[in-house]
């Protein structure tokens, strides 16, 4: 799973961070609002966690111009406006859940984890290629996909990678999806990227 986190309070995005990576989740973050909608908009992410009180405005004003680029990935707002009617506004906003804080993390990891399971049952665009479920609206069959895109989709965005770590990744997925016969074949495309389809 990968998150975005748009928290402007350095010491509270540290703690997520590290917790969330801890349970192998990738987490970009972001400090404002203007930042949060840019990593937004690449369409990278299965769930967003944002805060409400941003340095450039309440956070829930992304959510209808996310809504508006036909992004409907998942949003826990994470704030600490307990009210009701604060609450209400967040929901009414089309935040998909309202978390107010202090927290517990391990809440919020399940909170993620339901949203997560949630959407990706109720995608339409599936179907069965060998042994995997492929979902065609986020990903595109038979087109290659350039190593950058893919070095983009995996790792953080302030990660720092290796030359060769796309390369090691996608070797163990060969050897994975050879291990239990799935049918799909992973190729490489010279100095371009890879191409997933199903094995000949």
């Amino acid at each position: 799973m990968r998150v975005l986190l748009i928290e402007d309070e350095p010491e509270m995005a540290s703690v997520l961070k590290t917790a969330l990576e801890r349970l192998d989740i990738i987490v970009d973050h972001a400090a404002t609002l203007a930042d949060g909608e840019a990593v937004a908009r690449l369409g990278y992410h299965d769930a967003v966690v944002l805060d409400r009180r941003l340095p450039d405005g309440d956070g829930l004003g992304l959510i209808p111009r996310l809504r508006a680029l036909h992004l409907d990935v998942p949003v826990i707002a994470l704030t600490a406006m307990s009210g009701l009617d604060d609450r209400v506004a967040g929901l009414d906003a089309g935040a998909d859940d309202y978390m107010v804080k202090p927290f517990a993390t391990v809440e919020l990891v399940a909170r993620l984890h339901a949203l997560h399971r949630r959407s990706f049952t109720s995608r339409a665009n599936q179907t069965m290629v060998g042994r995997l479920i492929y979902d065609f609206r986020h990903r595109e069959a038979g087109r290659t996909i350039m190593r950058g895109a893919l070095e983009e989709a995996v790792y953080a965005l302030d990660d720092e990678i290796g030359s060769n770590a796309l390369d090691a990744h996608i070797s163990r997925l060969r050897r994975k999806l050879d291990d239990v016969a799935a049918g799909i074949e992973i190729r490489a495309i010279r100095n371009l990227g890879y191409l997933l389809r199903a094995a000949s």
